[in-house]
């Protein structure tokens, strides 16, 4: 067996003994780092020098699933009128998207207050007006204000139609405001809210929404129908 000078060994199990504590810092490093991203919300960006596997594969993980997580629930959003679906006076489904194409004016209408009158007969006069041009009127029954709306559908229906030749749908009667109003009206409220604050004042509010299912407008419940003529217009005029 040949025997190694006593220096050669003492320099050789120091530079094992160097390269293992050097192996010892690395890891309890990493397991630092490991230990403080874990109880943070959001990993901590690491050095380039503590490019340690653990700590990459795991903030990739919480990245990429937070990223999914972000599309998924933007896909489960509401993007446009178009995607709801409403009752009709008969509690038919109505599918909005067969507007597509088309210029909405959504009004959520009352039988017994005092811009009745004048609201059914403009409305009225647009829609005669602008139908053949790709304008649909959409009106929903409300009793949240004044509970000046208080008759059943078939009521509602025979009021509208007979008294103010109303053409355009008239849909089931529904809540615009509190924890039970309509999801439309939610969105509509979302999209455009203002100077008009997340809740529908009165009787007659008035959205108007593109051929895309974009809400582009809202109206005060004393604003008139034809008073918005020119906006309906320039909608109509769009390819």
């Amino acid at each position: 067996m040949t025997h190694l000078p006593t220096r050669f060994l003492i320099n050789r199990n120091l530079i094992r003994l160097a390269s293992f504590s050097s192996i010892l810092r690395r890891g309890r490093l990493n397991s630092l780092i490991l230990a403080s991203s874990s109880s943070l919300s959001h990993p901590v960006k690491t050095p380039v020098l503590c490019s340690a596997v653990g700590v990459s594969s795991r903030k990739s993980v919480f990245v990429g699933f937070r990223a999914s997580h972000t599309m998924a629930s933007q896909s489960n959003q509401p993007q446009s009128v178009h995607d709801f679906t409403v009752k009709d006076a008969k509690g038919n489904d109505v599918d909005l998207s067969i507007y597509k194409g088309k210029v909405l004016l959504i009004v959520n209408v009352a039988s017994q207050c005092g811009l009745t009158n004048s609201n059914y007969t403009e409305l009225t006069k647009l829609y005669e007006k602008y139908k053949d041009q790709g304008l649909e009127i959409l009106a929903f029954p409300c009793n949240q204000f004044g509970s000046q709306e208080p008759g059943s559908n078939e009521q509602i229906l025979e009021f509208a139609c007979t008294r103010f030749k109303a053409e355009y749908p008239i849909f089931d009667k529904v809540e615009v405001n509190g924890s039970n109003a309509a999801p439309l009206y939610k969105y509509l409220k979302s999209a455009k809210g203002g100077l008009f604050g997340d809740s529908i004042k009165w009787n007659f509010s008035k959205f108007l929404v593109d051929k895309e299912g974009r809400v582009v407008d809202r109206y005060a419940p004393t604003t008139s129908p034809l008073s918005i003529e020119k906006d309906i217009k320039k909608l109509l005029e769009k390819a």
